[in-house]
């Protein structure tokens, strides 16, 4: 589908607000290319070539594409949750290799499609383990270690994992809110403010001297702005509410403007103005509607 392009110069007035700051900057591409996508093909067409080979036939091919269905799927969250692992600086390792069972996916997948054809066990074994092979030289397997950081103990930087895992959620639950909407506009700004907050997050992965103050910091502000982004998506659905959507978009350019000051200030000041900051906040989100617990 066609999605109208929002740079400075557009009418829709999308650009960044800072004019020294590239539209791109900061964007993310999406990991998965057309090599994942056309593994969605080969099930399809072994489904279509089952359906004239009786009935063990289009059992064994349905569970074949079914296998290679599940293994093109898992490929896209691998290749997901990898770039995810290569863009931090601490990051653990993911809970469940994808890419790997990915791969068992679709070696099991092209064994079953050789059964229909030839009923001898040596060549599904062959097919499937060149198939399994040739997956993993394709895509390579998932990140088996965590990431970490020198200089930096263990503890602490398990503890900065878990920060920036609790942010992402929140980023991903405004993605979510945002893409409900149906609001293309909304779903850029979105966009724009998750770009600066994930400036923070290196920021505080980089250098994670005042966790303590940063959490808090990420926590009541990402919540905020999380329960705020499903309630505008709520209100908006059902009205189409234009008061609505321009207080949220007002309030997402105040906090993209705090969060840039905080990238460079937050881990250099004493912080003593933070709980006053915080408060203020709560403040104008309870007045909105929203309420933090």
């Amino acid at each position: 589908m066609a999605q109208r392009f929002g740079g400075k110069f557009s009418p829709d007035g999308t650009g960044p607000s800072d004019p020294d700051r590239p539209a791109f900057d900061g964007a993310r591409v999406d990991p998965v290319g057309a090599r994942s996508n056309l593994l969605f093909l080969p099930p399809i067409l072994l489904a279509f070539t089952s359906l004239t080979a009786g009935a063990a036939g289009l059992a064994v091919g349905l569970l074949g594409a079914t296998s290679l269905t599940l293994g093109a799927w898992l490929l896209r969250d691998g290749l997901r949750a990898e770039a995810e692992y290569a863009a931090r600086r601490v990051a653990r390792r993911p809970a469940l290799p994808r890419k790997i069972f990915a791969a068992a996916l679709a070696g099991i997948g092209a064994a079953l499609a050789t059964f229909n054809s030839d009923a001898s066990l040596a060549a599904p074994v062959i097919y499937g383990i060149a198939a399994g092979a040739l997956h993993l030289a394709a895509f390579g397997i998932d990140p088996l270690g965590d990431k970490q950081m020198e200089g930096v103990d263990t503890f602490q930087q398990n503890r900065v994992a878990r920060v920036v895992d609790e942010a992402e959620k929140y980023l991903a639950a405004m993605t979510e809110a945002a893409t409900r909407s149906g609001d293309r506009q909304v779903a850029a700004r979105v966009e724009r403010f998750q770009i600066r907050a994930r400036e923070l997050l290196r920021t505080v992965e980089e250098d994670p001297r005042d966790l303590t103050a940063a959490r808090k910091f990420l926590g009541v502000y990402l919540m905020g702005a999380r329960d705020a982004s499903q309630k505008f998506a709520d209100v908006y659905v059902r009205t189409r509410d234009a008061k609505a959507r321009s207080d949220y978009m007002l309030l997402l350019s105040d906090l993209e403007e705090t969060f840039g000051a905080k990238t460079k200030t937050l881990l250099l000041d004493t912080n003593s103005d933070l709980n006053v900051e915080i408060e203020v906040l709560r403040d104008r989100l309870q007045r909105e509607g929203v309420r933090l617990g």
